[in-house]
């Protein structure tokens, strides 16, 4: 029998999540045999990834139907409609969590973007998600701006576990590490166990390569000849390169005094989560996000397509934490080149934000539209 890929990177140690949710998934068997078959142990869902399930199906309109009589808000439809599709995922991955002893299975739930730059209005919307769906193994992810990384604190000093994601920057995620380690300790000083709190932070890969690339061919049409075959060698190394840096971070924050006063009272690691990982460059290999940053206390949240191409010609081996000084060399050659990873990374985290914000806005209009149709056909 043909050993299974997606088996062996839980062998080195990486966890694989699922970056979609869909209610015909939940409903039908897909996602019950994804757990099974492609060692699947946990799921993330964004307003993008809501809004596509409600636009393109009508597993959905049973409950909104049912939802008419309440008289809610769109927005307070929507969270009914999530917060239900992340508690029945919640479920499904209820063995998962219970087999890992709460290590894995996690399903993450995202605020709303408009309460990015808000630490306040992200903590009440957090902890009102968490409240809603209730179960142990949900997280609530949240931005990683400044004020999400304020947010944070707070929420694991309240007990929440927390997915914080549009992560591009090492100081962003430098930022969030803290964040999470303070969180722990002032739960620690408030007398609270600190041994069922698990988070996660969501680094971002292929974006980078695609802001960074367009700079580059930007350049490369002004360029002499022997200048554009340089530049060209850049390409497609920026987004690898700097998430090999965050986890040489990672392992260097979760080390040391301040990491063990924390780990012997049963604090969990706050793992990097690699995200963004589909190829969006064709003439890049469709797993070579995956393949390049495989190592041990990692998640990749892949979506369906990129988990079937890894089962079906994925290479496990261990990588993130090899050629680190080539990851640091190919960034400093960018940066030589004239431009700035901090521009592009500041750039990818607003636009990110903008584009979530987008699909909620269609999202909530979709509703409004649907509602109106549901009622018609009545």
């Amino acid at each position: 029998m043909a050993k299974n890929r997606l088996e062996e990177l839980h062998g080195v140690g990486q966890s694989i999540w699922l970056d979609s949710i869909d209610r015909r998934m939940l409903q039908n068997g897909e996602l019950d045999k994804r757990i099974r078959d492609d060692a699947l142990t946990g799921m993330t869902s964004n307003p993008t990834i809501f809004q596509k399930a409600l636009a393109s199906s009508d597993a959905y309109d049973d409950q909104l139907s049912e939802s008419e009589e309440k008289n809610l808000g769109s927005w307070e439809l929507f969270e009914l409609l999530e917060t239900t599709d992340v508690r029945d995922a919640c479920d499904k991955f209820a063995g998962v969590f219970s087999s890992s002893r709460g290590n894995d299975g996690y399903v993450s739930i995202e605020v709303s973007p408009g309460v990015s730059n808000s630490a306040d209005a992200t903590v009440e919307e957090a902890l009102r998600l968490w409240k809603t769906v209730d179960r142990p193994n949900v997280m609530v992810k949240v931005p990683g701006t400044k004020e999400g990384a304020v947010a944070v604190r707070r929420l694991i000093a309240a007990g929440v576990n927390v997915n914080i994601t549009l992560l591009f920057a090492i100081e962003a995620h430098e930022r969030v590490i803290e964040a999470y380690l303070a969180g722990l300790e002032d739960r620690v000083a408030a007398g609270k166990p600190i041994d069922g709190i698990a988070s996660v932070a969501s680094f971002f890969v292929s974006r980078v390569d695609t802001e960074v690339d367009k700079r580059l061919d930007d350049k490369i049409s002004n360029a002499s000849q022997a200048e554009k075959e340089r530049l060209a060698l850049l390409k497609g190394r920026a987004a690898i390169a700097n998430a090999k840096l965050a986890y040489r971070l990672f392992r260097q924050k979760f080390s040391g005094a301040r990491w063990d006063k924390l780990a012997k009272q049963g604090a969990r690691l706050q793992r990097p989560l690699w995200a963004s990982t589909s190829t969006k460059n064709p003439a890049y290999r469709d797993v070579m996000y995956v393949e390049e940053l495989i190592g041990p206390d990692t998640v990749d949240t892949m979506p369906p397509a990129t988990i079937d191409a890894f089962r079906d010609h994925g290479v496990v081996d261990r990588t993130v934490d090899k050629k680190v000084a080539a990851a640091e060399g190919a960034l400093k050659e960018i940066e030589a080149a004239g431009i700035s990873i901090k521009e592009v990374t500041e750039k990818l985290l607003v636009d990110g934000i903008a584009s979530f914000q987008k699909s909620f806005d269609e999202l909530i209009a979709g509703l409004e539209s649907k509602m109106v149709s549901l009622a018609g056909g009545k």
